[in-house]
C-alpha cells in the first residue's frame, strides 16, 4: 500500500463499538496484495450518527463500508437499493456507494457462509436435512443460505422455541424449503434432527467458556458434519463435543474471510486474494 494521497479510495467498517474489529488487517492486506490505491478504515459510528455518516461517506467519495453490530438492521431504510440476501435477512453487512450516486445495500454472511462449506470440502446440502442452532441476525443469513442451496429441510432449533417457529414459518413462506422450528431442549432436538446431514450452531454460545451448549452426544452421528460460525475460540466445546463423536467440524473464521473477500469484489471487481486475507486475520488473532 502506498502512502494514501488525494487519489486513495477509502474503504471501511462501522460499528459501535469498533476497536474489536479485524477487518482492517484482512482488507488491508488483501489491498497491499491487489496493489491498490486504496485504505480500509475503522470508524466508531454511534446509531445516533449512522444516518449523517452513511451521507457523509456518500458525499465523500467513499467506495465502500462494511457495518457490524448495531447498524446491520438500522441500515436498510439508507440504502436505494439492496440484494435479495439482505431484504430476506432483513440485515446488511456491506454498503456500494456506486457511481451515479446511489447506495447499494447487501448482505455477505450467506455466501460466505457456502463459500466457506466448499473450500473445506463440505457437501452440498442440496437435497440434505440440516439443523441451525439460533434464530436471531446469523441464523437468518444461514438459512437464506442453506434454502438458496437447495437443502431439503431445514430445522431452526433456538432456546425459545417460539423465534423457531416464527423464522421456520417465514422460511417456508418466502423461500419454498420445508421448514420447522422446535426447541434447544435435549428430547426435541434429537427428534427434529433425526436423519441430519448437517448441524450449524449460529447462537454465541461457546464463545465464553461458561455458556457452552449443553447438547447429548446421542446428536452427534460420525457421518454428521457441523458447524460453529463462532472463530475465536478456534475450537468450541461443541466442536470439540463433535469432533470426539467423529464427525467433521469446521469453525466460522473460513465464513469472516469469505464474507469479507466477497465485500472486496464487490467494491473493486477484483478477485479477492482469500489466502492473504486469512493470513492476515490469524496473524491478527494471535
Amino acid at each position: 500500500m502506498s502512502a494514501i494521497n488525494g487519489n486513495t479510495t477509502v474503504v471501511g467498517v462501522i460499528g459501535d463499538p469498533i476497536s474489536h474489529t479485524r477487518s482492517p488487517a484482512m482488507h488491508n492486506a488483501a489491498i497491499r496484495s491487489l496493489g491498490l490505491n486504496w485504505v480500509y478504515v475503522p470508524f466508531h459510528v454511534t446509531p445516533e450518527n449512522l444516518p449523517s455518516a452513511v451521507a457523509g461517506f456518500r458525499a465523500s467519495g467513499v467506495r465502500g463500508i462494511n457495518a457490524t453490530i448495531p447498524h446491520k438492521e438500522a441500515l436498510i431504510p439508507l440504502v436505494d437499493k439492496m440484494s435479495p440476501e439482505a431484504e430476506f435477512v432483513g440485515a446488511i453487512n456491506t454498503l456500494v456507494f456506486e457511481e451515479d450516486g446511489r447506495i447499494y445495500g447487501d448482505n455477505t454472511d450467506a455466501r460466505g457462509f457456502l463459500r466457506a462449506m466448499e473450500e473445506v470440502g463440505f457437501p452440498s446440502p442440496k437435497g440434505s436435512k440440516v439443523v441451525v442452532m439460533g434464530a436471531g441476525g446469523a441464523s437468518r443469513a444461514v438459512v437464506a443460505a442453506l434454502a438458496r442451496a437447495g437443502a431439503s429441510e431445514i430445522v431452526v432449533a433456538n432456546r425459545t422455541a417460539s423465534k423457531a417457529h416464527r423464522l421456520a414459518d417465514e422460511l417456508s413462506d418466502r423461500m419454498g424449503v420445508t421448514a420447522c422450528g422446535c426447541g434447544l431442549d435435549s428430547a426435541g432436538l434429537l427428534k427434529a434432527a433425526e436423519g441430519s446431514a448437517l448441524l450449524v450452531n449460529t447462537t454465541s454460545a461457546g464463545m465464553h467458556t461458561h455458556d457452552a451448549l449443553s447438547l447429548p452426544d446421542e446428536l452427534f452421528a460420525p457421518t454428521m458434519r457441523v458447524y460453529d460460525i463462532i472463530y475465536a475460540p478456534p475450537e468450541t466445546p461443541l466442536l470439540r463435543q463433535a469432533a470426539n463423536r467423529g464427525c467433521q467440524t469446521l469453525n466460522g473464521l473460513g465464513m469472516l474471510v469469505h464474507q469479507g473477500a466477497i465485500a472486496l469484489e464487490l467494491w473493486s471487481g477484483k478477485t479477492a486474494p482469500v489466502e492473504v486475507m486469512r493470513d492476515a486475520l490469524i496473524e491478527s488473532l494471535a
